[in-house]
């Protein structure tokens, strides 16, 4: 059995930026995620993907903030549960928490802090029928490794931000770079947008909009062809060495569904300013959480953990009053003494 103060379902950034908020409060964390690695998103989808909205960071690579993250909260020396699901949450008799892991793994702790991002996500995939055949052999729905696609001749699908960005950073490491969307308007941020569209009259990337891929085409090996449908130039073939399509991903909570959570589609419902659920002394921060106004970026999970935990401290220690502290005024020094008390 681990005994904790805090059980974290999610080692993505905002797990473990919850680490570091708690232990500036003196509270231990153990943190359950079903992939083999912190980091989440950063490290499973997009570990080389540029990150432009830290605070402090003009851009950082979505593996070196995962590194950094993990770097800032080693002092107050966490415990992971990796490669596993948690399965079960129940009740003890002494009020405490107890989740159960699909490794049998027992973790107890005083709170639960729902920070799983997305949950257990897949992508949404366009319904074409011979799309399976080629997945991993030039379909691709993740971008791990940009240098995969060196002089290679790609084709994105899709209109968000995802699409846009990849469309970015992958122009000029492709042979051609085409960039397809079923409508005429891009729901990404404005100044991608402009970027994409600079490019586009540099004839550096090849733009259909109010069209989509329809087929796919290939050999025993791998993906050779797309089959486009646009307004503008009818149905047409097109030959390519990756096929991207860049539709979001589908978000499902798994065991987390069965735990007596209000929940919509848009994830858990969670009150302000504490982000607290139905459910007394679970939380959920991230973006696994709703609520009127919910951006799901990075930095404002960190600013949901950094509230989260002021409330999550009444909880592990009832009688005693917070103190809280800048940690520019705690110092080094500070911060060390916090987490050798832990």
């Amino acid at each position: 059995m681990i005994q904790t103060d805090l059980i974290i379902i999610g080692a993505g950034p905002v797990g473990l930026f919850t680490v570091f908020e708690a232990g500036l409060l003196k509270l231990r964390c153990h943190l359950v995620d079903i992939l083999p690695q912190p980091g989440g998103q950063l490290t499973e989808i997009y570990p080389k993907k540029p990150i432009y909205d830290i605070p402090g960071l003009p851009s950082i690579l979505a593996k070196d903030l995962t590194a950094n993250l993990i770097k800032q909260i080693q002092p107050f020396r966490p415990t992971f549960s990796l490669g596993e699901r948690a399965e079960k949450l129940e009740r003890t008799d002494t009020g405490d928490w107890r989740v159960t892991t699909s490794e049998g793994t027992l973790v107890q702790g005083k709170v639960v802090v729902l920070a799983a991002g997305l949950g257990s996500f897949e992508p949404r995939k366009p319904p074409i029928p011979a799309l399976a055949r080629y997945e991993n052999k030039g379909v691709d729905y993740f971008i791990k490794d940009p240098e995969k696609y060196r002089d290679k001749d790609i084709l994105i699908a899709g209109g968000g931000d995802s699409a846009l960005d990849w469309t970015l950073d992958l122009v000029d490491v492709a042979r051609t770079v085409w960039l397809v969307h079923r409508r005429s308007e891009f729901r990404g941020a404005p100044d991608s947008i402009e970027k994409v569209m600079r490019l586009v009259e540099m004839g550096q990337v090849h733009l259909l909009t109010n069209a989509q891929v329809i087929d796919v085409h290939g050999d025993q090996e791998r993906l050779r062809q797309v089959v486009i449908s646009s307004e503008e130039m009818g149905q047409f073939t097109q030959n390519v060495d990756h096929f991207i399509p860049l539709f979001g991903l589908t978000p499902k909570l798994g065991p987390l569904e069965h735990w007596g959570l209000e929940t919509s589609k848009e994830g858990v419902q969670v009150s302000f300013p504490h982000y607290e659920t139905n459910v007394p002394g679970i939380f959920a921060v991230g973006d696994i959480n709703t609520y009127e106004g919910k951006l799901k970026l990075i930095l404002c999970g960190f600013h949901e953990a950094t509230l989260m935990v002021q409330r999550a401290f009444h909880y592990v220690h009832p009688d005693q009053k917070l103190s809280f502290k800048y940690t520019t005024v705690m110092g080094e020094q500070g911060l060390l003494k916090k987490a050798e008390s832990l």
